[in-house]
């Protein structure tokens, strides 16, 4: 919102222009408490997602199962996605060993850098003063402090995308395709990172050089060809090597059915995720199982304590920005960035809002870069033209917007005096606003306050809470940490007790010390004994991998030690292969049970 439609116009910060010496000290001051937010006790979550721990593990023993992503040293079966977050984690536990901390410090760190690149993207077009405030209110984002002190991919996949949006940004100074190639080779990592979920900012990425880079219709139409050409090279180089590779060569593609990684791109990571039709699902249903869709799905219990702090006020700001500019040149850089950031907030939210198919509350981190950036866009800008009518009653409703928000999002039963605190406070505030020229510094004051409060102390109190296992949650929600003996389950992993991990260990020489229905289970006996365990069925026990009769193979051919558990723990699959039930049921009918440390336990080798 760089133009006003009055006889003054706000002009676009260009980039050169000189930064007050409050800039740099104010940013090392941002990206050293981010830092410390996010690093801070980061060991207390244990494995974290173990799934992907485990994974990493795998990766620190075998190259190849750092190459495929595969959930074992021995490389089975790969996790379910693609794995540019786990060759990250691998490499940190290859150098650092494995253990919490090399694991997990990776996406702490990645969540400074994102903080850096946001505040970068956004003060070349709109200034260094809302560049700061997009990077702290990401810091501040709930979904952000889980996510940047978890093992999911989200962490590389927000990373990612910021750096894309930074190179679009650059891109559109220059007419630049050097830039906008950039741009693609960021977007093409990220679907490496999260596969069909990085594509979502691409409208949004190519209407704003389409409708701002200053040169002709048909220069920007190819420099977008060449963009798109380097997501399809940067993305599809991974999706041909793993087609190529002999099959005999490579672990089994998790979350597919028949093996392969194009089927899982667009079908139990794609499409299926849209309409609900996924194969191997479990839980949730076609055409909204997963939660109420609609409109309003953000702010429901669910996700609004991740994200939904300062959503209102960021779609305000977006409007907002959109009429200051209406006038303004095609190439004005400020209403680009707020298409950019726009579109991203707009598309994604649309997505999240109506997909009937598998979402978990933590996704949404997807959409605090751009809800950072329209925050702290709008609130400089208007602030700069407080002089407007207009632009003081819009911060008065930004602010009114947040506390509204705030109050409503404060949980009664954690901290029961913030919430009225925050309303008190930011009426206030939204009062001070409108005598804006009596009480400027003191109305500046009240709405940063209002604007990170709320935010603040759920992201301190999500920071502050271990979490473990597949589904985190953001907020102050204890979760139940690892337990000793007995399987995990579907979504949660416990570590094997002494005499199971000891038995593990003296398993002797064989490709698997064990095999076990499910890649939770198998992730908690692998990271306590430090050997290969076989993910039968893969993470929902629903793939076809091994089948019975490679399973009778391996056990044969002495690659299987042990089998672990019955297999009880994965029922509820809505659909998939039932490859795994019949393995439970041929060892059953065929070994001798014992239990040991409350684990069910078969000796294959017996």
């Amino acid at each position: 919102m760089t133009a006003v439609a009055t006889p003054s116009t706000v002009p676009a910060v260009p980039v050169q222009r000189a930064e007050p010496r409050w800039v740099r000290p104010a940013l090392v001051l941002l990206l050293v408490a981010t830092a410390a937010l996010y690093l801070w006790d980061l060991a207390a979550s244990g494995w974290a997602n173990a799934f992907y721990s485990a994974a990493a593990q795998a990766g620190a023993q075998s190259w190849k199962a750092l190459f495929f992503g595969s959930t074992d040293a021995a490389n089975g079966i790969t996790v379910d996605k693609t794995p540019a977050a786990l060759w990250v984690m691998s490499l940190s536990a290859r150098l650092f060993g494995v253990n919490a901390w090399s694991i997990l410090v990776p996406q702490a760190l990645m969540g400074v850098g994102s903080t850096w690149l946001l505040y970068a993207t956004v003060r070349r077009t709109s200034g260094a003063a809302a560049g700061l405030l997009a990077g702290a209110v990401l810091t501040l984002t709930p979904a952000a402090a889980l996510i940047f002190r978890f093992n999911n991919p989200d962490a590389l996949l927000v990373l990612l995308l910021i750096a894309a949006a930074y190179c679009t940004v650059r891109a559109l100074e220059k007419a630049s395709p050097k830039w906008l190639v950039f741009a693609g080779v960021a977007i093409g990592f990220g679907f490496l990172a999260k596969m069909l979920q990085a594509f979502l900012v691409l409208p949004a990425f190519a209407l704003a050089y389409l409708v701002a880079a200053p040169t002709t219709v048909g220069k920007r139409l190819l420099h977008l060809l060449a963009g798109f050409a380097a997501v399809v090279v940067s993305a599809g180089w991974y999706l041909a090597v793993v087609a190529l590779w002999p099959v005999a060569d490579r672990p089994y593609i998790g979350g597919s059915q028949n093996n392969s990684l194009l089927e899982l791109t667009l079908g139990y990571n794609g499409f299926g995720r849209i309409t609900g039709d996924e194969t191997g699902s479990v839980g949730g249903s076609p055409g909204g199982g997963w939660g109420s869709t609609g409109l309003f799905r953000l702010f429901g219990s669910e996700m609004a304590g991740g994200i939904a702090w300062l959503l209102p006020a960021a779609v305000l700001g977006l409007g907002a920005g959109l009429w200051f500019t209406r006038y303004a040149p095609r190439t004005d850089r400020g209403r680009a960035s707020l298409l950019l950031w726009g579109g991203w907030l707009i598309v994604t939210a649309a997505v999240f809002s109506f997909m009937g198919g598998i979402i978990h509350p933590y996704y949404t981190v997807a959409l605090a870069p751009a809800i950072a950036a329209l925050v702290g866009i709008a609130a400089v800008q208007l602030w700069r033209i407080r002089g407007n009518p207009a632009a003081v009653g819009l911060l008065s409703g930004g602010v009114t917007l947040t506390t509204v928000t705030s109050y409503l999002l404060l949980d009664s039963s954690w901290q029961p005096w913030l919430a009225p605190t925050v309303l008190i406070v930011g009426l206030l505030a939204a009062i001070a606003l409108f005598f804006v020229q009596h009480f400027g510094r003191v109305a500046a004051v009240l709405g940063l306050v209002v604007l990170l409060t709320g935010t603040g102390a759920y992201s301190f109190a999500t920071a502050a809470t271990p979490h473990s296992g597949a589904i985190p949650s953001a907020g102050p929600n204890t979760r139940r940490m690892f337990g000793g003996g007995g399987p995990g389950g579907l979504l949660g992993t416990s570590l094997p007790g002494a005499n199971l991990t000891a038995l593990l260990r003296q398993s002797g020489d064989h490709r698997w010390a064990a095999a076990t229905v499910g890649s939770n289970n198998a992730a908690g006996y692998q990271l306590g004994s430090g050997k290969p365990v076989l993910a039968v069925g893969g993470f929902n026990g629903t793939d076809p991998y091994p089948t019975l009769a490679q399973f009778e193979q391996y056990v044969r051919q002495g690659q299987i030690r042990y089998f672990l558990g019955d297999g009880l723990t994965m029922r509820g699959s809505s659909s998939g292969s039932d490859a795994a039930a019949r393995i439970v049921q041929w060892v059953a009918e065929n070994y001798q049970m014992t239990t040991v440390d409350g684990v069910t336990v078969y000796d294959l080798g017996a």
